[in-house]
């Protein structure tokens, strides 16, 4: 049994099972999704309850945020990291925010303040590291339109800062660097058969993410300036270089970062490279 993110994530984890090979069909009005491979099951849960799940049994493995693992101060196994969001392929971080006119300037200044989250144990955790005292109350949703008429700080969840610095709100303290994580249950990571695929699960998603933002490249260059193309070509790893009929010319097949492209097939055709083939990459295997 697999558990998926329903809510902000649940698009874009489609997305990457979709590159990794695992076709997942969903109406929108049910949270059993139907996958084309006859050997998973798949659930679509609020993120904040996986973790749990998956340790109590319910899931053998699931897909969650680092930051939910910790709140539910869950024991299970984490399989990988794979650093995706519905907006970017970076890592979110909770922060504690306040009023930009506030004069709260660090954690130790929400002595006695009340403070409205989300993650209240993480919250409270990071209090107690920093021996303050304060209330923290759970809020469900809205987060940051209740400072500073109902509380003094929030601690909330931000990629860019944009949202907050959007509703004049100041970031005080980081208090967790966050992404989803592919995690499984302990006893189903000894059952050899389910961990040879929650394995195979986790090599392929990883192999979709390395993906992204690349590009294969094929093309055919004189070998009089190989060196030159060689010198200039950024690669993931050495290009491979085949034989041509032509034993004037070779042929190259590389992968590079999307963003270059533009800039690097005007350098091959300067170079005298010819036949260039920019194509898409589902999955990078290391």
């Amino acid at each position: 049994m697999l558990g998926l993110p329903k809510g902000s994530l649940q698009d874009s984890t489609i997305a990457l099972f979709g590159k990794a090979g695992f076709h997942i069909h969903v109406n929108s009005r049910s949270y059993k999704p139907s996958i084309d491979d006859p050997e998973l099951d798949g659930r679509f849960l609020r993120a904040q309850e996986i973790s749990r799940y998956v340790e109590l049994g319910f899931f053998d493995c699931g897909l969650t945020g680092h930051d939910w693992v910790v709140e539910n101060n869950s024991d299970v196994i984490e399989v990988c990291d794979l650093v995706y969001s519905r907006a970017s392929n970076q890592q979110s971080r909770w922060v504690m925010a306040v009023p930009e006119d506030s004069p709260i300037k660090s954690v130790k200044d929400l002595e006695g303040k009340r403070i409205s989250t989300e993650v209240v144990n993480l919250t409270r955790q990071f209090l107690e590291q920093h021996g303050v005292k304060a209330f923290v109350e759970f809020s469900w949703g809205a987060t940051e339109v209740k400072v500073p008429d109902l509380v003094d700080a929030i601690v909330d969840l931000t990629e860019t800062g944009s949202s907050l610095r959007a509703n004049k709100l100041r970031i005080v303290e980081t208090i967790l660097y966050t992404n989803t994580k592919f995690i499984a249950n302990k006893l189903a990571w000894e059952h050899p058969a389910k961990r040879k695929k929650i394995e195979n699960i986790a090599m392929l998603l990883k192999a979709a993410l390395e993906a992204h933002d690349k590009v294969g490249l094929k093309l055919n260059a004189p070998k009089s300036k190989l060196s030159l193309i060689l010198k200039d070509l950024p690669a993931l790893r050495n290009p491979t270089i085949s034989p041509l009929s032509n034993d004037d010319w070779v042929a190259l097949e590389t992968i590079v970062s999307e963003s270059v492209v533009r800039e690097i097939i005007p350098m091959l055709k300067d170079h005298g490279a010819e036949g260039i083939i920019e194509y898409p990459l589902n999955k990078i295997v290391y």
